[in-house]
């Protein structure tokens, strides 16, 4: 008979429709299929179905977790799904397929979700825009000529159209949150380490990197990190456990908080006056709150921050490559990887240990130097972009030159990375729209390992401005 109203509910909703017996997860699996091949071919959101595998999960009898019969997707990106291919949006890296579930994936699983499948995503995750030679670009449910953002670009768009109430998601520099903004959905990133990497975890010894997921509410967020959102025994930099469920909260006033604000960016350049006017107002309701709100800047050497953090991240792009060829059994050829991918690769093996030392000598002085600013307030607030959401094709790391897409990403996502460098949680909340309907997101970063803070504020500001009933051009 269906079940047309699917789209209208998050995830803990439907969770909570299945435990009443008004749904099943197998009409919820169906209502989600339908939805992947009504707007698939339009957003290029989904890029490896599942049905048959999801099917029979959805039929067996699911944990009692609290998403309990809810689709889900996984980011085609680091998180391994037995049976399912891996391709990391590279076609060097086309014909992976993983044997067995991640640490992460089984937490999923146990939460009670229903994989469908894989989301789009750039290659080896490295851009602010989901557009690669072997995937294709991913577009905005809000505007499709439009950017879904990246990495995690078609985890974002599948959620924001209704396709899932929540998907996996993934961020390195930002691709939690940039793809949140674009898609004006609710992101995360966690504390370096809250979730598990898993045992094969090598390729993120610099830390950057975090896994969780993009939603249209806060609350499931919130819930799937109860849910995941706890060391393994061998973890080596398990930040400190929560004091009590993140759903709790949720409920919970967040105080009287101090919060800087700033449109300060690494280059000294102006924002977009729709983001810079969506910021200002931002502040204006957080006083409005109650909060003590002044502006404020990071007051760093970006120049330095960025510098070590190059000399870093190269020679990890190096390294991974190197790990990569060992597994195909075989070098790349010139046509297997984007001229971006292959300008990191090269860079990295030109450096010398040297020069990776010092780099990541400067970022821990430059982290010790943000996250002192975290002495006198509680929390920081950006914009999460520079501009709103551009066209697709404008930052095209397969036929621009690697220098120009490093420009334009520049002045497009100026905002993300120093927390990924610090290892701070922060989130991006949809508080603002253009003038042209595409959202725009706000980034609020908090102390190491203080989710609760974020949870909190994030639970007033979906009070105050609440955003889950705007509806996208493709929805539902």
């Amino acid at each position: 008979m269906g079940f047309p109203e699917y789209s209208d509910y998050d995830g803990l909703g439907l969770a909570e429709l299945v435990r009443r017996g008004d749904v099943t997860p197998s009409e919820l699996c169906e209502e989600a299929i339908a939805r992947i091949e009504k707007h698939n071919e339009r957003l290029n959101a989904v890029v490896y179905k599942a049905y048959e595998p999801a099917r029979g999960q959805a039929a067996s009898e699911l944990p009692n977790g609290p998403f309990r019969g809810v689709p889900f997707l996984i980011k085609d990106l680091g998180c391994e799904v037995a049976g399912m291919p891996r391709t990391s949006g590279s076609r060097f890296l086309a014909g992976e397929r993983d044997e067995e579930d991640g640490v992460l994936t089984r937490r999923y699983r146990d939460a009670g979700v229903v994989i469908l499948g894989k989301t789009n995503t750039p290659e080896l995750g490295i851009t602010g825009t989901t557009e690669s030679a072997l995937l294709g670009p991913c577009r905005n449910p809000w505007n499709p000529d439009h950017i879904s953002g990246g990495s995690s670009g078609g985890s974002a768009s599948a959620t924001a159209a209704g396709i899932v109430p929540l998907a996996h998601a993934s961020d390195g520099l930002g691709s939690i949150r940039i793809p949140a903004a674009c898609c004006g959905l609710f992101g995360l990133k966690t504390t370096r380490e809250r979730n598990p990497g898993g045992p094969r975890d090598g390729g993120r010894v610099t830390g950057y990197g975090v896994d969780h997921v993009v939603s249209r509410s806060v609350r499931d967020s919130a819930a799937m990190l109860d849910a995941t959102g706890y060391p393994e025994p061998a973890s080596p930099y398990a930040p400190a456990p929560k004091e009590r469920p993140y759903m709790e909260e949720l409920a919970t006033p967040p105080g009287r908080l101090r919060i800087a604000f700033s449109s300060e960016t690494p280059r000294g350049v102006a924002i977009h006056p729709e983001n810079q006017a969506a910021l200002e107002d931002t502040a204006k309701l957080l006083e409005e709150l109650g909060h003590d709100v002044v502006e404020r800047g990071l007051g760093i050497d970006y120049r330095a921050l960025y510098r070590a953090q190059a000399a870093v991240a190269t020679a990890n792009s190096a390294a991974n490559y190197s790990a990569m060829v060992e597994r195909i059994g075989r070098e790349a050829r010139e046509d297997e990887l984007e001229p971006l991918t292959w300008a990191g690769i090269r860079r990295g093996q030109r450096r010398s240990g040297e020069e990776v030392m010092a780099g990541l000598r400067s970022l821990r002085e430059r982290c010790r130097e943000v996250l002192s600013l975290f002495e006198e307030f509680d929390v920081y607030l950006t914009p999460v972009m520079g501009t709103p959401p551009p066209e697709i094709g404008f930052i095209d790391p397969v036929n621009l030159e690697p220098r120009e897409v490093g420009h334009r990403q520049a002045d497009v996502f100026p905002f993300t990375p120093p927390f990924n460098f610090t290892g701070q949680p922060a989130m991006s909340v949809p508080l603002a729209w253009s003038q042209d309907g595409l959202p725009l997101g706000m980034q609020f970063a908090a102390r190491y390992g203080d989710e609760a803070t974020l949870f909190r504020l994030a639970g007033q500001l979906e009070q105050a401005r609440p955003w889950i009933e705007r509806r996208p051009a493709v929805w539902g």
